[in-house]
């Protein structure tokens, strides 16, 4: 990701699967958004659930968009020879906060380490093929909080600069938690800052 950029690549649903056959052996990619490993583990409990005869789980995953970690799995494959594949291809891609799993079946056919990497690369690229691509913004959050009488100015600031808001609590005072592209965060807090009726911070 470019470090001047306030955009990342991602994918908002999961693949349809796809397959890959060598010499026996099936391949089957499925590619999945994830924003924790909480959410990686649960997909990979469903696959397992769901190909319980396969032989392999091979997978990657890359997740964070300024200081992202990943992590490659070769599932019991000689080493280096699917995770590291799948997890090329989310670096060719540039995508993040994204899972790709392979299932491997064995067929009966040993296909040596190049074989492996082919297969697990090529299967990961199909199911990235059939992805949705979808590029979003890095967002910062800021918690508002302000007297109930500016109201109307707030709201102004907050139509004028198309902020999303993405919760709000009105008691005797009100806090608004507002959403606010990266590159736009210093100008927006400033503008608030300006209003002199309003505590801005950022969560």
């Amino acid at each position: 990701m470019n470090n001047n950029s306030d955009t990342y690549k991602t994918i908002d649903k999961p693949s349809e699967e796809a397959i890959f056959k060598d010499r026996g052996s099936k391949f089957i990619a499925y590619a999945f958004p994830v924003s924790s490993e909480n959410d990686v583990n649960l997909y990979l409990q469903s696959l397992k659930e769901k190909h319980h005869k396969a032989r392999h789980w091979c997978y990657a995953w890359r997740i964070g968009v300024e200081d992202p970690k990943y992590r490659a799995n070769d599932d019991g494959e000689p080493n280096n020879s699917a995770g590291q594949p799948i997890y090329g291809q989310l670096l060719s891609l540039d995508l993040t906060n994204i899972l790709v799993v392979v299932v491997r079946y064995f067929g009966g056919t040993k296909l040596g380490v190049g074989g492996l990497i082919n297969a697990y690369k090529t299967a990961a690229n199909l199911t990235l093929q059939n992805a949705k691509i979808v590029q979003k913004t890095i967002n910062i959050l800021f918690d508002l909080n302000f007297d109930y009488k500016n109201m109307n100015k707030v709201m102004r600031l907050v139509k004028g600069e198309n902020i999303k808001i993405e919760k709000q609590a009105m008691n005797l005072d009100c806090n608004f938690t507002i959403s606010v592209r990266k590159n736009d965060a210093d100008q927006i807090k400033r503008a608030f800052e300006e209003l002199r009726c309003v505590k801005i911070s950022e969560v």
